[in-house]
């Protein structure tokens, strides 16, 4: 698959939710429990944080979004975290396993370095085993467990604490 990767635009929001609400609706790769509208995901690409990271993955030659990634600054109201930021990875649900995530990530570890990060965090549903294996094999690595961190359709589900050193 030809993908290129690049920052997201505005006018990439309805793919953006196109690819997220029917993750979320399948309650299985997520903690988020409400779809989103394209207005919301226009408005959240316009207010991104300057030093966050925001990258989709368009295939060729359909220029197709088939997924995106997006990291933001950890915390903004001390200094002493400027160096981490959180992350997410959603890829279209039809084009897993092909590759679009390793591109993500090493265009985002690029940027991410050259914007002064030098570590990244972020949480996993322990009942995600395939998004979890995928940050694994990135070079993340396991710091623990936060149980029961999340609540959907009143299910609690832990979700598994992840780090990467840039």
């Amino acid at each position: 698959m030809k993908l290129l990767v690049r920052e997201a635009e505005p006018n990439d929001a309805a793919a953006i939710v196109g690819i997220l609400n029917p993750i979320i609706e399948a309650g299985l790769y997520t903690a988020f429990d409400t779809p989103l509208t394209v207005d919301t995901e226009r408005e959240y690409i316009l207010n991104f944080p300057h030093r966050g990271v925001f990258h989709v993955a368009v295939r060729f030659p359909e220029q197709t979004v088939v997924g995106f990634q997006s990291m933001e600054p950890f915390a903004s109201f001390t200094h002493a975290f400027n160096h981490v930021e959180i992350i997410g990875t959603y890829v279209n649900l039809l084009y897993r396993r092909q590759g679009i995530g390793k591109s993500l990530f090493e265009a985002t570890f690029e940027t991410a370095r050259s914007k002064g990060y030098e570590k990244i965090l972020t949480y996993v549903r322990a009942d995600n085993a395939p998004a979890l294996a995928s940050y694994l094999r990135h070079g993340f690595r396991i710091i623990g467990t936060a149980q029961r961190q999340a609540k959907i359709k009143e299910t609690y589900i832990d979700e598994i604490i992840v780090e990467r050193f840039l």
